[in-house]
């Protein structure tokens, strides 16, 4: 058994150099990008038309009509079809990373009505990306004191999944407005297990469900330690929400 997995396992590395090769120029293509970004906003609104709300869903347009503005979030490997929650008339502005993949992801939410801001770059690069990541929540934090909602990931790229991390306490400080989770599961998905943050890809022809948790807000003269508590606060909140809509779908999340 262990001799006919080597094979395998070699093949695997061997076709995985050689996208590493070819990413790169691939992505660097206008065209390429463009032919991606129309497949996959096209295929993530076939999953959205076919995947219809269980009964007790939660209504997105009434978080905007309570809260406005207020931050979104999601998690990581969980936010993909979040474009399809913005109302009609709407204007969400989301944070996403510099890198490739990122910057693809990016182009899609623009093609789905989101406006978008860059945040962090590379994991390699820790001061370019603690001037990016900076740089994006004093733009994120601007438009919500324009008025504007924002969206940003809870937990922080390649770290520890399904954590939340400090930036989006800061931005809830800096702002004055609230957190509220954002948690759209579907029955049907693909999980790619060997991703970090073991990203769930949506099916078409299934069933979905979204959750809202309650509005979280952070006081803005918090010290170090209450950042921290909140930090962890919003953390059990969303696992304990993720799981309740799994749930409702008669599976795990």
């Amino acid at each position: 058994m262990l001799d006919e997995e080597k094979p395998a396992r070699k093949k695997r590395k061997f076709f995985k150099r050689k996208w590493r090769k070819i990413r790169k120029p691939l992505m660097e293509s206008r065209f390429i990008k463009a032919v991606l970004v129309f497949l996959i906003a096209n295929y993530l609104r076939l999953v959205y038309w076919t995947n219809p709300l269980v009964k007790g869903s939660d209504d997105p347009r009434e978080a905007h009509r309570k809260y406005n503005p207020f931050i979104i979030t999601f998690w990581h490997g969980r936010h993909i079809m979040g474009p399809f929650l913005r109302p009609r008339g709407e204007s969400i502005i989301a944070m996403f990373s510099r890198s490739a993949d990122a910057e693809l992801n990016a182009r899609v939410g623009e093609a789905l009505g989101l406006e978008t801001v860059r945040g962090s770059g590379g994991r390699d690069e820790k001061q370019n990306t603690d001037k990016g990541g900076a740089r994006a929540l004093l733009t994120l934090n601007r438009a919500l004191r324009a008025g504007k909602t924002t969206a940003m990931i809870a937990d922080i790229a390649h770290t520890t999944a399904r954590e939340a991390g400090k930036g989006i306490i800061l931005l809830a400080k800096l702002s004055g407005r609230p957190i509220v989770p954002y948690i759209y599961a579907f029955s049907h998905e693909k999980i790619l297990e060997k991703t970090w943050d073991k990203t769930a890809i949506p099916l078409p022809f299934g069933r979905s469900v979204f959750l809202m948790g309650e509005a979280f807000y952070v006081p803005g003269d918090a010290d170090d330690a209450l950042l921290e508590k909140k930090r962890l606060e919003l953390t059990g909140n969303m696992n304990a929400l993720t799981a309740q809509a799994y749930c409702r779908l008669g599976k795990e999340g």
